[in-house]
């Protein structure tokens, strides 16, 4: 059982991310249970899971639905972010690794090269899932395993939106030095500037996805 639900839900949210199930699609037990393979049991475990992580609307004996996120709920999101991960990021600062460090490096190298052939297409949305990593990444370093799970569903919104793709170049930029200054600040130990950092870069990004139109009244 354990085994089937684990699989139903990888399935499921790995078509969420890349965009095959959009924001507001009926998610129904009955289709997924056969394209799966498994039964409509752990279909449900499974949108309930991914309820709980926000990308799913589960409601019992009525159905799922991927999340379609209206502007207060995007802007609460946000300032949830920016509280967690800058916190975060404070600890990262002095337990940190080597190895981690040295994660952080190549990812952000990799993003600084597809952020130079500008905004759109299949580059914007590797760019995402590296950005997605490279949060991720700061959030295992600061060792609150609590909060990575909380931190792990909050991240998965931009994937969602597939942010980059329409990211305006200087904003692009603009989002490639904060990752250089977090890097720079980690690699010193010093909570308190990769905390300001942290907080500054989730808050842009909050202001870039309201002018970007990506919520949707409900």
């Amino acid at each position: 059982m354990a085994k089937a639900v684990e699989t139903a839900y990888s399935v499921i949210r790995s078509g969420i991310v890349s965009g095959e199930f959009a924001r507001g699609d009926r998610l129904r037990e009955a289709e997924l249970a056969e394209r799966i393979g498994v039964s409509r049991t752990p279909i449900r475990e499974a949108l309930r899971r991914l309820d709980s992580e926000g990308l799913v609307d589960f409601v019992p004996n009525r159905g799922a639905s991927v999340t379609a996120w209206s502007e207060r709920e995007l802007d609460d999101l946000y300032e949830a972010r920016a509280l967690l991960e800058s916190y975060v990021a404070k600890l990262a600062a002095a337990r940190i690794t080597a190895e981690q460090l040295t994660a952080l490096r190549e990812l952000a190298a990799e993003m600084n090269v597809l952020a130079g052939e500008g905004p759109g297409g299949p580059a914007a949305d590797r760019l995402t899932e590296l950005n997605g990593e490279f949060h991720l990444t700061i959030t295992r370093a600061g060792g609150n395993a609590q909060i990575e799970v909380l931190i792990r569903g909050f991240i998965d919104v931009p994937l969602v939106h597939r942010t980059f793709r329409q990211y305006a170049p200087e904003r692009l930029r603009a989002s490639m030095f904060h990752h250089d200054e977090l890097i720079a600040a980690l690699a010193a130990g010093d909570g308190e500037w990769a905390e300001s950092v942290m907080r500054s870069h989730i808050l842009a990004a909050r202001t870039t996805v309201h002018s970007l139109g990506m919520s949707e009244d409900r």
